[in-house]
């Protein structure tokens, strides 16, 4: 049984973690509501451009001409992995589940026959998917946003994307991260980003009656200046949407980790009081019997 001095130092130890986690769940929740809107405030800009490369490309015919972030190379054989987590922890399982939907698509692509590349965005998801898929990581970055995170950070990530897809390095491109959803709730999402897919019909979305255009230049040109563009707003929301989810977790990991410590203080309270009273007690035995005796 512990003794009077180990439950009081396990007290006073647990009070300033309890201290520790409250500061950060506060700091998380300062962070989170900047992120949140940043996140929110780029996804019309998401959507409208991925509308407006799907009207550019519905009536395109596929040419040897055509830019290759939408006709794609050709050939599937290679897929490169965008994971994106974070590069600190203490977030309960944000990234634990980033990195599992990485392994399973792994997984699933191997057994296809096809090869596969990965590339780290965030210290965390390089460190996990390292131990069993050293030899498939191709480029990791670190620090991204640690301030907060900007157009820049994503157009470093694309140039990068752009360069591999240049020297052949793969031939497809899936995005594997955390939608934000809420302080409690991020969707883990895969996106495909080279070749460009069109946008999902939504049957509950009324459909726009589609005017007819004539585009000068043509269709082909104007995809070949945007579709980089998309690119990196593609990537750009994809880390904003990363960095508030991570927020929300850590500020919810930290608020059950806080609640916990209380927890665990009152427990400790408890057995500290009682094992008092039974000191107490004993030592009063031992005077009424000493007191007895004489």
């Amino acid at each position: 049984m512990p003794s009077l001095k180990d439950l009081k130092n396990r007290i006073a130890s647990v009070k300033s973690t309890r201290k520790i986690t409250s500061a950060m769940k506060m700091v998380a929740a300062s962070k989170l509501r900047r992120a949140q809107e940043q996140a929110e405030a780029t996804r019309p800009y998401a959507e409208r451009m991925a509308r407006m490369l799907a009207s550019l490309s519905a009536n395109l015919v596929l040419t040897d001409t055509s830019p290759k972030l939408i006709a794609g190379t050709g050939k599937e054989d290679v897929c490169l992995l965008l994971v994106v987590t974070s590069d600190r922890g203490l977030c309960g399982g944000f990234n634990g589940t980033v990195v599992r939907e990485a392994r399973r698509q792994i997984k699933q692509l191997r057994a296809e026959g096809k090869q596969v590349k990965i590339f780290c965005v965030g210290r965390k998801g390089r460190d996990l998917l390292r131990r069993e898929f050293a030899e498939s990581i191709v480029h990791s970055v670190q620090d991204i946003g640690r301030k907060r995170v900007g157009f820049g950070d994503a157009h470093g990530v694309t140039e990068k994307l752009l360069e591999l897809y240049e020297g052949g390095q793969f031939d497809t491109c899936r995005l594997v991260y955390n939608r934000f959803k809420s302080a409690i709730s991020q969707i883990t999402t895969v996106q495909q980003l080279i070749p460009a897919a069109p946008p999902a019909a939504n049957e509950n979305q009324p459909q726009e009656a589609v005017a007819p255009y004539e585009f000068e230049p043509g269709e082909e040109e104007i995809l070949a200046q945007i579709l980089p563009k998309n690119l990196a707003l593609q990537v750009f929301g994809a880390l904003l949407e990363s960095a508030a989810g991570e927020q929300g977790a850590r500020m919810t990991a930290m608020d059950n980790a806080t609640r916990n410590a209380g927890d665990m203080i009152n427990r400790l309270t408890l057995n500290y009081n009682r094992s008092r009273q039974a000191y107490i007690t004993k030592e009063l035995i031992e005077i009424i019997s000493g007191a007895e005796a004489i």
